[in-house]
């Protein structure tokens, strides 16, 4: 009977504290959302995450020994520069919270009952499932509470289906000053003749139900979520028809992150926005296109849901996007950029030592056709100025050959074959790097006319009154175009530089470096070795299902790599031509020491390939893409 009484006390703590782990779970973000989101980006498990992240070959090359140089300079500014001084803007340590993440991580943008005026916004949403730390999550709120108190705001409570919120007013004064010295906010345009309005003030809702973090911008945004967490409420996001499909096809097999758009809504909110009125004292000098056309001639009102996941893995990292526009609603740019389902393989005549390539099977003639037709539903007058330009170019090259005609000549010659490969640059400078030698060709039905029409074209372009004779090439015709002298970073003399054509079968090939295109034309007889023999691709194409479905791209990362390597060593706060880095702060750019780098051969064994397809289905175009993890690295 003893041993009977403690196997049944033992069950019962057993059952107890199982109990209390089902009560203790957190919904996934498609449970607790509602079902009027508009756009999601979660990570459903952010310990598995973390897990994947530090044995990717991203994270073992910053980790490095080689890198150590740069890296620590880097981080060293980024502890001085930014986290320090934001710590101190923030009153919190951010340590504190950088180990919170253990489940879900969610970010959402919901309906709200928003109207596309700022008087009822969308509702914005973060959840963060803290799971054990829930006791570090309560301590960190308490802490956020005490400094916005001790800095005079006004923090008062408010219980939303009994979970009670901590509600702060905020506005644009409140953004640390680290970050506005980082990111510089854009300066206020007044209209003429229009009031300024001073922007509403808004709210930050912050609570904790059990070890889930819940912060929104107001409580009609958190009630859906509270109600799907205490029992009720209405529809979640997972009861949409949309979301749904899309969760069947795209978001299984544990993605480590996925996101997800509601088009459909989305747009047709948009659709329904009133339209500016017009304001007398300060005219647009463009006429006024209505939303609700420009989304129908679009295709935009066609596309029900558009979403990414991505998946790691001991082969190699996957991205899938998909957007779900239905063929028997596909209009506008989703038939202009339709991909037909062909072979896009890369052809023989693309060397092995090409560090780029892509591939497109899109019909020219059906291209040009729906391009003219959404043009002409979205705004007559936009067709009619394309087709002015089309008839200037006919006017001008007609005064030289009477039976030109760019439509014929050259729209009307356009295949369903578009491809494109790039070689690694000469040098290592940053115009080097700009300036890779790389061969665009299109088929055409006519290469021969093609090419003539392209000359005639781009000498009207150019404003070129005459162009040198086309020169013979092992049969073939070499046409030249030149072009304006391009400045670059180090030298005060411009650089000359033209275009390059040429016929050769079936094909236009476009270049601005000769040689490359002169390595083209000769490849018909004495062909190279192929890309398509390069170790490690075809098990990559596996990946993303192949090259039939008439879109296929591949990149030599390690070449990409190494030419970036050279050009940022390279690198000067003068090199303003063609900055890769020029998108970004300055103050950010100001912790980059790149004489620092390592040579690129002593780190090149985390790079390896990339490859991506596309495809168009009934249901809608599909892009995956994926990087095999470096052999090295196995």
């Amino acid at each position: 009977m003893k041993t009977l009484r403690l196997i049944f006390i033992a069950a019962s703590v057993a059952s107890l504290t199982f109990a209390n782990s089902i009560r203790a779970a957190i919904p996934p973000a498609e449970n607790l959302l509602p079902a009027d989101t508009l756009f999601l980006v979660t990570v459903p498990d952010c310990a598995a995450l973390r897990a994947d992240m530090h044995q990717s070959p991203q994270w073992l090359f910053w980790g490095d020994p080689a890198m150590k140089p740069f890296h620590d300079k880097f981080m060293e500014k980024w502890n001085e520069s930014f986290i320090g001084p934001l710590e101190h803007d923030l009153g919190v340590k951010l340590g504190d919270f950088t180990g919170l993440p253990q489940g879900q991580f969610t970010f959402a943008v919901t309906d709200n009952g928003s109207n596309g005026h700022d008087d009822i916004p969308p509702g914005l949403l973060l959840l963060l499932d803290a799971k054990d730390k829930r006791d570090q999550l309560k301590t960190n709120i308490a802490a956020l509470e005490k400094k916005w108190t001790a800095d005079g705001k006004i923090v008062h409570t408010e219980t939303i289906r009994g979970i009670s919120f901590s509600v702060v007013p905020i506005s644009s004064n409140d953004i640390p000053a680290t970050l506005k010295k980082i990111f510089p906010r854009r300066q206020p345009v007044q209209e003429l003749g229009k009031e300024t309005v001073p922007p509403k003030p808004s709210e930050l809702f912050v609570g904790q139900f059990e070890s889930l973090l819940i912060v929104g911008n107001s409580s009609t945004a958190i009630d859906p979520v509270a109600a799907h967490l205490t029992g009720g409420g209405p529809p979640a996001l997972d009861s949409d028809a949309v979301f749904a499909a899309d969760k069947v096809s795209r978001f299984r097999d544990n993605p480590l992150y996925y996101g997800w758009f509601n088009a459909k809504t989305f747009f047709g909110i948009l659709a329904q926005t009133p339209e500016p009125q017009p304001n007398p004292e300060a005219p647009s000098p463009m006429p006024r296109v209505p939303w609700h056309q420009v989304l129908i001639a679009s295709g935009a009102m066609g596309l029900k849901s558009a979403s990414f996941t991505c998946r790691e893995s001991h082969d190699g990292a996957e991205v899938d996007f998909f957007l779900a526009a239905p063929e028997n609603s596909r209009a506008g740019l989703f038939k202009i950029f339709a991909i037909e389902q062909k072979d896009a393989n890369p052809p023989l005549f693309v060397p092995a030592d090409a560090i780029k390539f892509s591939r497109w099977r899109v019909d020219g003639q059906n291209a040009w056709a729906e391009l003219q037709k959404t043009l002409a539903n979205i705004s007559p007058a936009a067709l009619s100025s394309l087709n002015s330009v089309i008839d200037i170019a006919n006017a001008s090259a007609q005064q030289k050959d009477p039976n030109f005609d760019v439509r014929k000549n050259l729209i009307g010659n356009l295949g369903d074959d578009w491809i494109s490969f790039q070689k690694a640059p000469t040098g290592t400078s940053l115009t080097d790097l700009n300036n890779a030698p790389s061969l665009f060709l299109f088929a055409a039905s006519n290469p021969d006319q093609a090419a003539v029409a392209i000359k005639n074209v781009m000498s009207i372009a150019s404003g070129q009154q005459t162009v040198p004779e086309p020169r013979d090439f092992l049969g073939k015709k070499i046409y030249t175009i030149p072009l304006p002298a391009q400045r670059t970073p180090n030298s005060l003399t411009p650089v000359p530089q033209s275009l390059y054509f040429a016929a050769s079968e079936g094909y236009v090939a476009v270049t601005k470096d000769s040689s490359i295109l002169e390595n083209y034309l000769r490849s018909a007889a004495k062909p190279a070795r192929p890309l398509r023999e390069i170790p490690g691709l075809a098990d990559a194409m596996q990946h993303v299902d192949g090259a039939g479905g008439g879109l296929f791209g591949y990149d030599n990362q390690r070449e990409v790599m190494r030419a970036t390597f050279g050009a940022l060593k390279d690198f000067s706060e003068d090199s303003s031509n063609g900055n890769p880095l020029a998108v970004l702060p300055q103050g950010l750019r100001d912790w980059m020491d790149f004489s620092l780098l390592p040579d690129f051969d002593t780190v090149s064994k985390y790079f390896y390939l990339s490859v991506f397809s596309a495809s168009t289905t009934a249901d809608g175009i599909s892009l995956k893409a994926f990087a095999p993890r470096p052999p090295q690295l196995n």
